[in-house]
């Protein structure tokens, strides 16, 4: 089949990679997100998705909305037979939809219709879900709302961050849409409608969103801090400083006169605690604005903290 393939992030990567290397199927062009700024040095550059094109030689179109004409016409042009989907990261109008024969497979993080929307898998590590996955979909006007083609589940580890997680997820998912496509070519794909029960939401997350409300319980913390890393990323802030905290470790104090307060940390040789709703945790690495990351105890002695120190 004449693919035509759209992603923008890291993530997509591993899809576009087994479809590139595919034989059955012929990678005809990529659609990803416009040239931006990124890094320190806020220089112009391709998205991964494109970079990756433009190694093997394969057309990129990177119109600054779906909705252009011009960009309609070139999709047309390079009459695909369907057009996969992977974190591409706009919307797409009905006209753009109706263009390749056998529509549009999105690959979604989640069991769909668990966590629709931008964040899933952040959103699973934060609801302490045990069991995500990834599921293909025929794409619709509607926010991840399409009748299903495939899944393939994955089990949250205890320690997984939204990296660690979207990182397996990434792969995996990316067979599962190989199959999908293999499976739509033969003929042999069976849509299933989503359920109207167990619908969830997974709103972009904010780098508001990602601040760290120590007057919550230990296990909530844990969960909320794994789940906004890599990003954007969990922070606190210490007195006029803000910081940014790594995943902590649930570590209950052992001495039975010590009672830390909510955000209230306690600095010792073997760590740094900060009190929460219910038992103590021990920090990671942290990482003080314009600073590289380095472990707690480190950053504690050069800052000169006191044990009257409070998290807010």
């Amino acid at each position: 089949m004449r693919v035509v393939f759209a992603g923008t992030p890291d993530p997509a990567i591993p899809s576009l990679e087994r479809l590139i290397d595919s034989a059955k199927h012929d990678v005809v062009g990529v659609i990803t997100r416009p040239d931006a700024a990124a890094g320190r040095g806020r220089k112009t550059g391709r998205s991964p998705v494109g970079a990756l094109a433009d190694s093997h030689g394969i057309p990129v179109l990177t119109p600054a909305r779906p909705s252009d004409p011009d960009f309609l016409g070139e999709l047309a042009d390079l009459a695909p037979d369907v057009c996969p989907v992977v974190a591409y990261g706009a919307l797409l109008p009905r006209p753009v939809l109706d263009v390749p024969k056998f529509g549009w497979i999105n690959l979604h993080f989640s069991l769909l219709p668990a966590w629709r929307g931008a964040a899933p898998v952040q959103a699973a590590i934060a609801a302490g879900d045990d069991v995500t996955g990834a599921s293909t979909f025929l794409l619709e006007e509607g926010m991840d709302t399409g009748p299903v083609l495939g899944v393939v589940t994955e089990v949250i580890r205890s320690v997984d961050t939204a990296g660690d997680l979207l990182g397996r997820l990434a792969h995996s998912g990316a067979a599962l849409l190989e199959a999908t496509l293999d499976a739509i070519e033969a003929g042999e794909a069976s849509a299933v409608p989503q359920s109207e029960d167990g619908v969830s939401h997974a709103p972009k997350l904010t780098v508001d969103a990602a601040r760290i409300d120590w007057s919550r319980s230990a296990a909530f913390l844990d969960r909320h801090i794994r789940a906004v890393t890599p990003a954007p990323g969990a922070w606190t802030t210490i007195g006029d400083s803000r910081v940014k905290v790594s995943p902590i470790t649930i570590s209950p104090l052992t001495d039975s006169d010590v009672k830390l307060e909510p955000g209230a940390m306690l600095i010792r040789k073997d760590g740094v605690f900060v009190g929460t709703a219910t038992e103590a945790v021990l920090l990671g690495d942290v990482q003080p604005q314009g600073k590289k990351s380095m472990r707690a105890t480190d950053w504690a002695r050069g800052a000169r903290l006191t044990d009257t120190v409070v998290a807010k």
